[in-house]
């Protein structure tokens, strides 16, 4: 019997990930995750109880009492924290700029990736976009992705994200963000074995999705 489908993509912020993630799962007929709004969806329940954030054990210890529901629906992905749709209070800029404090708290992780593997064990076939994903919630997924692309790009696609936000301020932003997702002591940002590098930086959206697809197609 051969296992569900699982494609892992893994890469630093501004890598293009959701839209790739997204797109891949669309082309393909597959359910999406994401698992980063997860935590983030987690980071604003949080800050909504007045949790302080520096604090890892009061991190951990509220984080119990969050529930979060994610939709897997690549056209149209929902997530939900305590029954709120909070697909955009997540993308706040007091979000953004807590979440690896969230992140970085082992039990926050520990409830996560179960939750992200219960989805994926639900599915049939599913994309899962992430940071840790090739690497700790799925290490055995049928394809690996580690989608790159340098700074510059990076912070020019965040930027535009955003509403035409700075781009010097964006790159130094993500710069900060890649060195506390990839230090951290518990699934750390990296390049999980037998992860295929995909690099974006010259590429538009719908050859990225080409090129992902391709390495899909050759490993079913």
């Amino acid at each position: 019997m051969t296992s569900p489908l699982v494609v892992a993509i893994d890469g630093p912020s501004g890598s293009g990930k959701s839209s790739t993630s997204r797109g891949v799962a669309d082309r393909l007929g597959l359910a999406y995750l994401d698992t980063g709004a997860m935590y983030r969806a987690m980071t604003w329940a949080l800050l909504q109880h007045g949790v302080d954030l520096d604090d890892p054990d009061a991190v951990a210890a509220a984080a119990d009492e969050v529930t979060l529901v994610s939709g897997t629906d690549p056209l149209e992905p929902t997530i939900h924290a305590d029954g709120v749709d909070v697909a955009e209070p997540i993308r706040s800029d007091e979000v953004t700029g807590s979440v690896s404090l969230v992140a970085a708290v082992p039990h926050v992780r520990e409830l996560l990736v179960a939750l992200q593997r219960e989805v994926i064990a639900g599915s049939p076939g599913i994309v899962v976009e992430g940071r840790d994903i090739g690497s700790v919630v799925v290490p055995d997924a049928r394809v690996k992705i580690y989608l790159v692309a340098d700074p510059a790009a990076r912070a020019a696609r965040r930027a535009a994200e955003n509403g035409g936000a700075d781009t010097a301020a964006t790159e130094q932003a993500l710069a900060a963000r890649d060195r506390i997702d990839s230090t951290r002591a518990v699934s750390p940002l990296v390049q999980s074995e037998g992860a295929v590098v995909v690099d974006g930086t010259h590429l538009t959206l719908d050859e990225v999705i080409d090129a992902i697809v391709r390495i899909v197609d050759a490993a079913s």
